[in-house]
């Protein structure tokens, strides 16, 4: 990297830094609001450098309301992306209209298999209030089954598989929120929270180290395609419309994560079982009034949040490299990331979330200059564009103020 480069991708982070150490001090001195002052302010020293330093400095204008963290935000994705375009002009991300827009597709095919799991998550915290630390381990349960089922013991389409596997893992999601998790909603546990981390993390070890056992040692899987087994005509490898491509198998696991989320959302807002799991997660005494079963809602949210995980899995592992037991911690981590971005107990935020962080490691693994070393850093960006927008936008996407 040149020099010149150098000093324009450090430039933005230290007027950052300088803004949001000093300009917060000449608010305070002015007996203004200062506590949310470092954030806007150094986005904006970020985004325009010395001259949004010296203004904010000299004028100390207000900086609250999402405009002064979503304007900034936008200057900076616009300034990286060309001067990404600068220093590696060769690279087609930045050069082929068509290559990008087929990477953004491709990162939400894989986006809303993840957001369908996170929604998974999302559904048990705002119901039940706790997070499961299983999730990933239960993502991963699914996608082995259905491997197992397809290639040893069901030579069927794996869209045949998919509510196989998910009538599977609801089975388990129920017996384990009754068998461990019951005592949650007792008396006679005196830190509800801290048992349910180590429940859920205990089941999550077992089923990870049971499944690398059960398959023989750590190794990557991968089911048959969905066109590889024909089923209602869906034997072409590629669509094309246009000049986007996509694998038809790609497609359809997209499709099968988004209509899991679309049926869940009709579940919780057209069915009175629904409308109770939301009573619960909005207000738990007033449900307990209302006469709903509390307990039994929370045995169907987490049985339903174990399906979701599971069924993702088993549509995923037709699509991609399935690493055991990798994929476990990976599908945990991009969850966590996941809900947090969309707004903690939003099932909407969860799947929008799912959707953003898909096509973020899409486009980083594509823009990276060397294309077999840009998997390696994936979730690192997710990560570091999680952090990004957090500065932006606190609370997540669909995330309400408190």
């Amino acid at each position: 990297m040149s020099p010149l480069a150098f000093w324009l991708v450090a430039a933005g982070p230290l007027w950052a830094a300088l803004a949001a150490l000093l300009v917060p001090g000449r608010y305070r001195r002015a007996g203004l609001a200062f506590r949310s002052v470092p954030v806007p302010a150094g986005l904006w020293a970020a985004a325009l450098g010395p001259l949004a330093l010296a203004y904010v400095w000299w004028k100390r204008p207000p900086l609250e309301g999402p405009v002064h963290r979503l304007l900034p935000g936008l200057l900076l994705t616009l300034e990286l992306f060309w001067l990404l375009r600068w220093l590696y002009p060769t690279n087609p991300l930045f050069t082929d209209a068509e290559y990008f827009l087929n990477q953004v597709q491709n990162g939400l095919v894989v986006g809303a298999v993840f957001g369908t799991m996170a929604v998974g998550l999302t559904l048990i915290y705002s119901v039940q209030g706790i997070i499961s630390f299983a999730h990933g381990q239960l993502f991963m349960f699914g996608g082995v089954v259905a491997y197992l089922l397809l290639t040893r013991v069901w030579a069927v389409n794996g869209l045949v598989v998919i509510p196989v596997v998910g009538l599977l893992c609801l089975v388990l999601g129920l017996l384990l929120e009754w068998a461990l998790l019951s005592p949650l909603h007792s008396e006679t546990i005196e830190r509800p929270a801290e048992y349910a981390l180590l429940v859920t993390f205990g089941v999550g070890l077992f089923l990870q180290y049971g499944l690398v056992s059960l398959l023989g040692s750590p190794t990557g899987i991968r089911a048959p395609r969905f066109t590889d087994r024909p089923l209602w005509g869906l034997d072409s490898s590629i669509l094309q419309a246009g000049f986007l491509r996509i694998r038809t198998d790609m497609l359809i696991a997209g499709l099968v994560g988004l209509l899991l989320f679309i049926a869940l959302t009709w579940f919780l807002h057209r069915t009175w079982t629904g409308r109770s799991l939301q009573a619960v997660a909005q207000n738990r005494t007033a449900a307990i009034l209302a006469g709903i079963d509390v307990r039994r809602a929370f045995n169907l949210a987490f049985g339903l949040g174990v399906m979701l995980a599971g069924m993702a899995g088993a549509a995923l592992v037709a699509v991609m490299n399935f690493p055991v037991p990798e994929m476990a911690t990976q599908a945990a981590l991009r969850s966590y990331v996941i809900i947090v971005l969309g707004g903690l107990g939003s099932v909407p935020g969860a799947f929008l979330g799912g959707l953003f962080l898909g096509v973020a490691e899409a486009l980083t693994v594509a823009g990276f200059p060397d294309p077999s070393r840009g998997a390696t850093y994936q979730v690192a960006a997710g990560l570091a564009i999680f952090a990004l927008v957090l500065l932006i936008r606190p609370r997540g996407f669909f995330g309400r103020e408190v």
